[in-house]
């Protein structure tokens, strides 16, 4: 399979004055922000964005100051939280704001993909078509994404609109980092997960965000043999996972709720801080597992590390905030919370390690919605 060198492909765009990168990191351009984040070319600047919407309104200003053209990067579920500003910020019949969307194409038809990339896959052209964003699949062949930057510029110039190149998986060449991310802290979201369930009542439901951690509490109920039914693996809809277990909590309150969520989700829809705070339910525990990245993209760095989730917690009406590096720490919080009213919000510090092999959930997400839906019934 042919591919391109990160350091061939952003040469590219330097030769066509594109320098200006925003967006929310996907797995298909895991090894291009690997380049980016260590690059030692001057002209390049590049933002790692909380979400898609924010994305799109940073090329925005960054073309209002400059009048030079951004590039947003998302996997193609994020299209669909972009159509808001691409649709009233940078249309040709609003602003009329260039912007090069980089978009991974998860979920393409004919392809074996996660079942949340599913639909996205299928209608993420049909979007485009519908947003009359024109676009082009891009070959890994430098001479054509060459030609096709210069179609690009003139579009550019004659419409003053988005344009979307649309990624397939495996396009860039692998790209090995000079200096690793590494953090010290002592916990993993293995021992996290293994810790706090084994410290439960079995009574209580648990909504786990995207990605590893949804994985890795699945495979230890697995290795446990416990029951998936006291589980919801909110395998997509990445920061949705404590509005989800808000939605619970106020209807189900004799369930204890318990959100296993990660940084990057819960800065990716902060928002929900408010939502919970005000409404308040005492059955809600809020735990985030903090590395500081967006672990099962590639480990692109997230704005955790500036961040005080407790402080905004506090703002927004929550009971109860803890801070965690430690396994006593850990284990101290878990006997602090049992008897206490939330919403509570637990965050704990862990480091980068995880199993690459991971297994997903093995059965469809609906079959998983249905026996959680009846355990809710009890």
């Amino acid at each position: 399979m042919k591919m391109i060198s990160c350091r061939d492909f952003i040469n590219i765009l330097i030769k066509h004055d594109l320098t200006f990168f925003t967006g929310v990191p996907d797995s298909t351009f895991k090894d291009l922000m690997k380049f980016l984040s260590e690059s030692d070319i001057k002209s390049l600047e590049n933002i790692i964005a909380c979400n898609e919407c924010e994305a799109i309104a940073l090329a925005s200003g960054y073309h209002l100051a400059t009048n030079k053209v951004g590039i947003v990067y998302m996997q193609n579920s994020g299209l669909g939280k972009a159509v808001n500003p691409l649709t009233s910020l940078c249309d040709p019949d609003v602003y009329s704001i260039p912007i090069l969307l980089m978009i991974g194409w998860r979920g393409e038809p004919g392809k074996k993909d996660a079942p949340q990339h599913k639909k996205m896959g299928k209608i993420t052209l049909q979007l485009l078509d519908t947003l009359q964003i024109p676009y082009t699949i891009l070959d890994a062949d430098l001479d054509y994404v060459d030609k096709e930057l210069k179609k690009v510029k003139n579009h550019f110039n004659e419409q003053k609109g988005p344009y979307a190149f649309i990624f397939r998986r495996n396009f860039f060449k692998e790209y090995e980092m000079k200096k690793k991310p590494l953090n010290n802290y002592s916990l993993t979201t293995n021992d996290v997960i293994h810790l706090i369930v084994d410290n439960l009542d079995n009574t209580e439901v648990i909504v786990s965000t995207t990605g590893y951690i949804s994985r890795e509490l699945f495979e230890y109920s697995e290795s446990k043999n416990m029951d998936h039914n006291k589980s919801f693996y909110n395998i997509g809809s990445m920061g949705c996972a404590s509005s989800i277990g808000l939605g619970i909590a106020l209807q189900k309150p004799n369930k204890r709720v318990i959100i296993f969520d990660g940084d990057g989700a819960a800065i990716m829809q902060m928002g929900a801080f408010t939502t919970i705070g005000k409404n308040s339910p005492p059955n809600f525990v809020h735990i985030i597992f903090d590395n500081e990245v967006h672990e099962s993209t590639g480990g692109q760095p997230t704005n955790s590390s500036i961040v005080d989730f407790s402080a905004i917690a506090k703002a927004s009406n929550y009971k109860l905030t803890l801070f965690i590096q430690t396994r006593k720490e850990l284990l101290d919080c878990m006997n602090q919370i049992k008897n206490r009213q939330g919403p509570i919000l637990v965050r704990i510090k862990i480091n980068l390690s995880h199993d690459k092999e991971l297994k997903r959930p093995n059965k469809l997400p609906k079959e998983y919605k249905e026996e959680f839906m009846k355990y809710l019934k009890i």
